[in-house]
């Protein structure tokens, strides 16, 4: 999985949290174009992908449709600072290019939660899909 976020410290913060979960291995990217790069090269193993909305480079927006448009079964959350009441953010979520999303700031405990539920759907997805 992977955290995409411009702001170092919270990539940071969140990688440190997110490896504690058991059998994860976590990638934090600054830059949304380098993340990019490393999910083409490795969509195979990937199981989720939490993004910022607004980057410099690649919005999160696009990100995730780049990535889901590479694998379609990987899970995606959002996050933002920002108002989410936009038609863009309707249309992904329910297209499920956007599964998941969460308000910063957020909770490291909230975040914790919200990928367990994203990992959780990603392999309940898994097993049905067979």
């Amino acid at each position: 999985m992977s955290i995409v976020d411009d702001e170092q410290d919270i990539t940071h913060l969140f990688g440190q949290a997110l490896r504690k979960l058991p059998s994860l291995s976590v990638f934090t990217f600054t830059d949304p174009l380098i993340a990019y790069e490393h999910f083409k090269i490795n969509s195979g193993s990937y199981v989720l992908v939490v993004s910022d909305m607004r980057m410099p480079g690649l919005d999160g927006f696009q990100l995730l449709k780049k990535i889901k448009d590479l694998n379609p079964k990987v899970r995606t959350m959002l996050m933002t600072a920002f108002d989410t009441k936009d038609s863009l953010f309707e249309e992904y979520t329910k297209k499920q290019i956007i599964n998941g999303f969460v308000q910063k700031p957020v909770r490291l405990d909230t975040l914790l939660h919200e990928v367990s539920e994203q990992l959780h759907s990603f392999e309940f997805q898994k097993i049905y899909a067979s």
